[in-house]
Order: C-alpha cells, then sequence, then structure tokens
C-alpha cells in the first residue's frame, strides 16, 4: 500500500513538514509494510515558501527589514537571484502577532512593499508571493506605502498606512514609487473570496484576525470607497479579498497577476504524476470549515485526485458549518483533538494528536483488510 501524505500547515502549531511527518509516524506503526510520499504544500498562506523552495532548486534566505512583526525583524524568502518567493505571511502573519494585540486596522503591510523593493533592487525579476494567513486588513496600502506610495487626506495631510485610515485617503501619489517595469509578479492566494460585500476580506476573515462583528460594515465600506475611486476593476476579482485585501492592493499598486494557490503549488511540486502510484491520500489543515472548500489545500489536493484513489483529511478542528461528508472529493475528516482543552494546550499537543489519529485511521484499514 502506498500512501501520499500531502498536509498544509496547522496555522500557529506545526509546519506542513512536520505534520507529514506525525501522520506517517502513525501510520506507519500501524502499517508497516505501506510506502509513504509525503508532499508538504501550501496554497499561499504559511508553509508554501518550504513547499515550493525545494521544488523550484531556490535557496533559502533570510533579511531584516524595518516594517516585519517577526521577534527580531527577519524575514525568510527563497530565490536563485532571477526569481523570488515569500509569503506575506513571513512579514505580517498572525502568528507573529500576540492574541492580545491583534487589531487589523492597526498593523500594516508595508514590510512587503519594502521587502519587494529590496530584492527589485538586488536584481529579482520574478515574484511569486503567497498571500495568506495575515494579521492585516489595510487592502494593502501599508504594502503600497512601502514601495513609495504616499496617501493624503482632504486637508492634504499624509496618513499612515494602515486599515483605520481606508475611508480618509482622498488623494495617492505615486511620484515616489519604485521602478517595476520589467518585473513580474504573480501572487498565489489560497482563498477565492473578492474585495468586499458578505464574502469579502472584512466579513469573512476579520472576526479571525480581531474584528469585531459591528465594525465590519463600516470597515467594509471604506475599503470598498477606497478602491471603488482607486482602482475599481479589482473589486470584481476572484481572490482580491486574500490576505485582507493585499491581492487587491498588489494587482492595483504592482502590476501582478492573482493564481490560485493550491493548483499553483501541485504543479510545481508533480502532483499529478506522484498521484498516480498512491492507493491513498491524506490532506489536512489546522481548521477545516465551510471557506476550505473555496479553494483552500486539503480540497484542492482531492479535486486533483484520481477518483478512484479515496481521499482522507485529517484536521485539527472540523466546524458544524462543513455538509456531510463525502464531499468536494474526500471521502471522510477526522479531528485530531482528544480532550477538552484550551487552545494552548491544543496547539502544543498537536503532534501527539496526530500521531494518534494516524495510528487509529492505519489500524481501521487494517481491521479492515481482515473482515
Amino acid at each position: 500500500m502506498r500512501i501520499l501524505i500531502a498536509p498544509d500547515s496547522f496555522k500557529e502549531s506545526l509546519s506542513a513538514k512536520e505534520v507529514a511527518l506525525a501522520l506517517k509516524s502513525g501510520f506507519e506503526n500501524a502499517l508497516p509494510d505501506a510506502d509513504f510520499d509525503l508532499m508538504p504544500i501550501g496554497d499561499g498562506g504559511e508553509g508554501t515558501l518550504d513547499a515550493l523552495a525545494e521544488n523550484l532548486n531556490l535557496e533559502k534566505k533570510s533579511i531584516k527589514i524595518p516594517h516585519a512583526y517577526t521577534s527580531d525583524g527577519s524575514v525568510s524568502f527563497a530565490s536563485n537571484g532571477q526569481t523570488a518567493i515569500f509569503e506575506m505571511a513571513a512579514i505580517c502573519g498572525l502568528e507573529h502577532i500576540p492574541k492580545e494585540k491583534r487589531n487589523p486596522l492597526a498593523l500594516t503591510t508595508q514590510g512587503v512593499g519594502e521587502l519587494i523593493v529590496h530584492l527589485v533592487q538586488s536584481g529579482i525579476r520574478e515574484f511569486i508571493i503567497g498571500v495568506g494567513g495575515s494579521a492585516t486588513n489595510d487592502g494593502g496600502i501599508g504594502m503600497a506605502y512601502g514601495l513609495g506610495y504616499r496617501f493624503y487626506d482632504s486637508e492634504g495631510q499624509e496618513l499612515e498606512p494602515i486599515g483605520a485610515n481606508l475611508g480618509l485617503i482622498k488623494k495617492v501619489s505615486s511620484k515616489n514609487k519604485v521602478d517595476l517595469s520589467g518585473v513580474t509578479i504573480r501572487l498565489i492566494t489560497d482563498v477565492d473570496n473578492p474585495l468586499c460585500g458578505q464574502h469579502g476580506a472584512t466579513y469573512i476573515f476579520g472576526g479571525q484576525k480581531g474584528l469585531s462583528p459591528s465594525q465590519f460594515k463600516k470597515v467594509d465600506q471604506d475599503m470598498s470607497q477606497f478602491y471603488t475611486d482607486v482602482a475599481p476593476e479589482v473589486l470584481k476579482l476572484a481572490g482580491s479579498g486574500a490576505g485582507g485585501g493585499m491581492a487587491a492592493g498588489l494587482v492595483a499598486f504592482a502590476g501582478a497577476e492573482i493564481k490560485s494557490g493550491i493548483s499553483f503549488v501541485l504543479d510545481c511540486v508533480d502532483f499529478d504524476q506522484r498521484v498516480k502510484s498512491a492507493d491513498l491520500v491524506i490532506v489536512g489543515e489546522g481548521r477545516m470549515d465551510s471557506q476550505s472548500l473555496s479553494g483552500k489545500a486539503p480540497v484542492g489536493v482531492a479535486r486533483r485526485t484520481p477518483s478512484a484513489i479515496p481521499v482522507i483529511a485529517i484536521c485539527g478542528s472540523l466546524k458544524d458549518d462543513l455538509p456531510d461528508f463525502p464531499v468536494a472529493g474526500i471521502s471522510a475528516a477526522f479531528p485530531i483533538i482528544g480532550q477538552v482543552a484550551d487552545l494552548d494546550q491544543v496547539l502544543a499537543a498537536a503532534k501527539e494528536n496526530l500521531y494518534r489519529t494516524g495510528l487509529n485511521i492505519g489500524n481501521l484499514i487494517k481491521l479492515n483488510k481482515t473482515l
């Protein structure tokens, strides 16, 4: 039996590689004769850099930039001198912000623009940027500020590039923006949500970043008005709501193109060829919910898996807004949480819980062979 294990990372807990190794350990204990193909993946959010760097023969590097929310200001990227890959989550990701300090309207994506400028000045001409997992909701104006754009209110006063100021912007200056002619930027996103509206960045993702529901309407209106004035074409783009509107900002201010994250990554890791030899595919993410069905990693993998090969999802938790399985090509889904505990305890026990769940499912497979 050959098992292909292709999980996404478990946010704020384990990398995709760590998830894959923990699951393999459990399955291997129950099914010692099985073969395994470990395929850690990302869909534009955390883990995308690691998933792509090896397959594209890029060297992982790090640099300190002024507006990164990492502990020491260092940000990882991968490059071969011509092409560079990085994740916005590495700069302003939710995992870098303590829970008590999470306020997407006060945080900036400026570090994303700063990193682009540094890499362009060092000779990079092609970018692949993972957009997802952010702690921000600024529509990408922080990134634009990092590129050299400036924003002003009705009285001509320069504004800080944060989400709270979107509704105050009356003028945008591109006088000092970096020259991106000859530079190609492709965004890989983990969702296909539009920028605004009930299915947009604010209403769908604002809550997990620290916004209260009472704020959604005003924040969404400010975002919509800003882009209606500046770049109305992005309002209709699928995926423009990714990263708190970062995708919209990169399209509007940097000429970027939006790509489906999981499809792009699966192409890069040669998924279609590798899955042909699998008897079972295991997918997973930290929390599977109805939004997972809109193009996130587990469903993206399941849709590319031949129908004769079963797909099982193993996740940190399963939200009650999911329909009954099988759905979206996934035969069954299992949460790994074994007992009631607070969030910090659950996150800390993820590796052990993954091992146990893999072991139990492996034992079920072994039992099925004897029935």
